[in-house]
Protein backbone atom coordinates (compact mmCIF):
# COMPACT_ATOMS: atom_id res chain seq x y z
CA UNK A 1 0.00 0.00 0.00
CA UNK A 2 1.35 3.37 -1.01
CA UNK A 3 -0.65 5.23 1.63
CA UNK A 4 -2.26 4.37 4.96
CA UNK A 5 -5.44 2.31 4.74
CA UNK A 6 -8.24 3.01 7.20
CA UNK A 7 -11.12 0.53 7.36
CA UNK A 8 -14.17 1.19 9.53
CA UNK A 9 -16.39 -1.80 10.26
CA UNK A 10 -19.95 -1.57 11.53
CA UNK A 11 -21.74 -4.84 12.23
CA UNK A 12 -24.90 -6.49 13.42
CA UNK A 13 -24.42 -8.49 16.60
CA UNK A 14 -23.71 -12.10 15.73
CA UNK A 15 -22.84 -11.36 12.10
CA UNK A 16 -19.18 -12.23 12.61
CA UNK A 17 -18.06 -8.66 12.01
CA UNK A 18 -15.34 -8.85 14.63
CA UNK A 19 -13.99 -12.07 13.11
CA UNK A 20 -14.04 -10.51 9.65
CA UNK A 21 -12.04 -7.55 11.00
CA UNK A 22 -9.50 -9.88 12.61
CA UNK A 23 -9.04 -11.86 9.38
CA UNK A 24 -8.68 -8.58 7.46
CA UNK A 25 -6.04 -7.45 9.91
CA UNK A 26 -4.09 -10.69 9.49
CA UNK A 27 -4.27 -10.66 5.70
CA UNK A 28 -3.39 -6.97 5.36
CA UNK A 29 -0.95 -6.74 8.26
CA UNK A 30 -2.98 -3.98 9.88
CA UNK A 31 -3.80 -3.63 13.57
CA UNK A 32 -7.45 -3.99 14.58
CA UNK A 33 -8.79 -1.60 17.21
CA UNK A 34 -11.68 -2.65 19.39
CA UNK A 35 -10.96 -3.38 23.05
CA UNK A 36 -7.44 -2.09 22.37
CA UNK A 37 -9.02 1.23 21.49
CA UNK A 38 -10.60 1.43 24.93
CA UNK A 39 -7.24 0.85 26.57
CA UNK A 40 -5.61 3.54 24.45
CA UNK A 41 -8.42 5.94 25.35
CA UNK A 42 -7.90 5.18 29.03
CA UNK A 43 -4.18 5.92 28.81
CA UNK A 44 -4.80 9.27 27.13
CA UNK A 45 -7.70 10.40 29.32
CA UNK A 46 -6.46 9.30 32.72
CA UNK A 47 -9.52 7.13 33.30
CA UNK A 48 -9.17 3.44 33.97
CA UNK A 49 -9.80 0.91 31.20
CA UNK A 50 -12.53 -0.58 33.42
CA UNK A 51 -14.54 2.63 33.32
CA UNK A 52 -14.26 2.96 29.55
CA UNK A 53 -15.09 -0.72 29.06
CA UNK A 54 -18.13 -0.33 31.29
CA UNK A 55 -19.50 2.60 29.32
CA UNK A 56 -18.52 1.52 25.83
CA UNK A 57 -21.26 1.98 23.21
CA UNK A 58 -23.90 2.93 25.78
CA UNK A 59 -25.71 6.22 26.38
CA UNK A 60 -25.64 6.61 30.17
CA UNK A 61 -23.90 8.37 33.05
CA UNK A 62 -21.48 6.18 34.94
CA UNK A 63 -20.18 6.43 38.46
CA UNK A 64 -16.46 7.05 38.77
CA UNK A 65 -16.19 6.06 42.41
CA UNK A 66 -15.03 2.50 41.76
CA UNK A 67 -13.44 2.97 38.35
CA UNK A 68 -11.29 6.09 38.48
CA UNK A 69 -7.58 5.37 38.22
CA UNK A 70 -5.27 6.37 41.01
CA UNK A 71 -3.02 9.20 39.94
CA UNK A 72 -5.21 10.04 36.97
CA UNK A 73 -6.74 13.37 36.05
CA UNK A 74 -8.80 15.16 38.66
CA UNK A 75 -12.55 15.64 38.37
CA UNK A 76 -15.05 17.73 40.30
CA UNK A 77 -18.07 15.50 39.59
CA UNK A 78 -18.69 11.82 40.29
CA UNK A 79 -19.67 10.82 36.78
CA UNK A 80 -18.55 10.97 33.21
CA UNK A 81 -21.20 11.87 30.64
CA UNK A 82 -21.87 10.06 27.39
CA UNK A 83 -20.69 13.14 25.47
CA UNK A 84 -17.39 13.23 27.38
CA UNK A 85 -16.89 9.52 26.74
CA UNK A 86 -17.56 9.97 23.04
CA UNK A 87 -15.10 12.86 22.90
CA UNK A 88 -12.37 10.77 24.55
CA UNK A 89 -12.83 7.90 22.12
CA UNK A 90 -13.16 10.22 19.10
CA UNK A 91 -9.86 11.93 19.85
CA UNK A 92 -8.18 8.56 20.28
CA UNK A 93 -9.57 7.23 16.98
CA UNK A 94 -8.42 10.35 15.12
CA UNK A 95 -4.97 10.14 16.70
CA UNK A 96 -4.52 6.48 15.75
CA UNK A 97 -5.79 7.07 12.20
CA UNK A 98 -3.39 9.99 11.73
CA UNK A 99 -0.41 7.72 12.39
CA UNK A 100 -1.03 5.00 9.80
CA UNK A 101 -3.20 2.12 8.65
CA UNK A 102 -5.82 0.81 11.05
CA UNK A 103 -9.03 -1.19 11.21
CA UNK A 104 -11.67 0.15 13.59
CA UNK A 105 -14.64 -1.88 14.81
CA UNK A 106 -17.73 0.13 15.70
CA UNK A 107 -17.61 3.25 17.89
CA UNK A 108 -18.93 5.47 15.09
CA UNK A 109 -15.46 5.48 13.53
CA UNK A 110 -16.91 5.97 10.04
CA UNK A 111 -18.52 9.20 11.25
CA UNK A 112 -15.57 10.32 13.35
CA UNK A 113 -13.19 9.87 10.40
CA UNK A 114 -15.59 11.17 7.75
CA UNK A 115 -13.08 13.83 6.66
CA UNK A 116 -10.46 11.15 5.93
CA UNK A 117 -10.17 8.77 2.99
CA UNK A 118 -11.54 5.56 4.52
CA UNK A 119 -13.29 2.35 3.51
CA UNK A 120 -16.57 2.08 5.43
CA UNK A 121 -17.99 -1.43 5.71
CA UNK A 122 -21.13 -2.84 7.30
CA UNK A 123 -21.40 -6.57 8.04
CA UNK A 124 -24.83 -8.13 8.38
CA UNK A 125 -26.37 -11.61 8.31
CA UNK A 126 -29.83 -13.22 8.53
CA UNK A 127 -31.12 -13.71 12.07
CA UNK A 128 -31.04 -17.49 11.59
CA UNK A 129 -27.26 -17.44 11.13
CA UNK A 130 -26.69 -14.82 13.79
CA UNK A 131 -28.62 -16.56 16.55
CA UNK A 132 -27.00 -19.90 15.72
CA UNK A 133 -23.54 -18.32 15.97
CA UNK A 134 -24.35 -16.63 19.29
CA UNK A 135 -26.03 -19.76 20.64
CA UNK A 136 -22.92 -21.81 19.95
CA UNK A 137 -20.53 -19.13 21.19
CA UNK A 138 -22.33 -18.33 24.44
CA UNK A 139 -24.18 -21.58 25.12
CA UNK A 140 -27.61 -19.94 24.89
CA UNK A 141 -30.89 -21.28 23.57
CA UNK A 142 -31.77 -20.07 20.09
CA UNK A 143 -34.57 -17.94 21.55
CA UNK A 144 -32.26 -16.29 24.08
CA UNK A 145 -29.62 -15.80 21.41
CA UNK A 146 -32.13 -14.05 19.15
CA UNK A 147 -33.25 -11.80 22.01
CA UNK A 148 -29.63 -10.92 22.74
CA UNK A 149 -28.99 -10.10 19.07
CA UNK A 150 -31.97 -7.75 19.03
CA UNK A 151 -30.94 -6.12 22.31
CA UNK A 152 -27.34 -5.57 21.22
CA UNK A 153 -28.42 -4.17 17.88
CA UNK A 154 -30.76 -1.70 19.59
CA UNK A 155 -27.89 -0.50 21.77
CA UNK A 156 -25.58 -0.07 18.77
CA UNK A 157 -28.26 1.66 16.72
CA UNK A 158 -29.13 4.06 19.53
CA UNK A 159 -25.48 4.87 20.20
CA UNK A 160 -24.68 5.46 16.52
CA UNK A 161 -27.78 7.46 15.69
CA UNK A 162 -27.46 9.65 18.79
CA UNK A 163 -23.87 10.72 18.15
CA UNK A 164 -23.86 10.85 14.36
CA UNK A 165 -27.40 12.08 13.66
CA UNK A 166 -27.33 9.33 11.04
CA UNK A 167 -28.87 5.90 10.60
CA UNK A 168 -26.96 2.84 11.74
CA UNK A 169 -26.91 -0.01 9.25
CA UNK A 170 -28.40 1.99 6.37
CA UNK A 171 -26.57 1.05 3.17
CA UNK A 172 -26.13 4.63 1.96
CA UNK A 173 -23.87 5.34 4.96
CA UNK A 174 -21.25 2.79 3.87
CA UNK A 175 -19.06 2.01 0.88
CA UNK A 176 -20.03 -1.65 0.97
CA UNK A 177 -22.51 -3.78 2.93
CA UNK A 178 -21.98 -7.54 3.02
CA UNK A 179 -24.05 -10.50 4.21
CA UNK A 180 -21.35 -12.61 5.86
CA UNK A 181 -23.48 -15.77 5.68
CA UNK A 182 -23.00 -15.97 1.91
CA UNK A 183 -19.21 -16.24 1.69
CA UNK A 184 -18.31 -16.97 5.31
CA UNK A 185 -15.82 -15.05 7.45
CA UNK A 186 -12.72 -15.50 5.30
CA UNK A 187 -14.63 -15.11 2.04
CA UNK A 188 -16.15 -11.87 3.32
CA UNK A 189 -12.70 -10.58 4.25
CA UNK A 190 -11.40 -11.50 0.79
CA UNK A 191 -14.33 -9.69 -0.84
CA UNK A 192 -13.52 -6.53 1.13
CA UNK A 193 -9.86 -6.77 0.10
CA UNK A 194 -10.83 -7.15 -3.56
CA UNK A 195 -13.17 -4.18 -3.23
CA UNK A 196 -10.33 -2.10 -1.78
CA UNK A 197 -7.98 -3.13 -4.58
CA UNK A 198 -10.55 -2.18 -7.22
CA UNK A 199 -10.78 1.24 -5.64
CA UNK A 200 -7.03 1.60 -6.06
CA UNK A 201 -6.34 2.06 -2.36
Amino acid sequence: MDKPLIINIGRQFGSGGRSVAEVLGQKLGIKVYDNDLITEAAKKSGFSPALLQHSDEKRKLFSLSSFFSQGGISVTEDYISDNEMFKIQSETIKDIASKGSAIFIGRCSDYILREMDCVDVFICAPMKDRKERISQRLGLSLEDAENLCNKKDRVRETYYNFFTFGNWGVASNYDICIDSSILGIEGTADLIINFIKQQGK
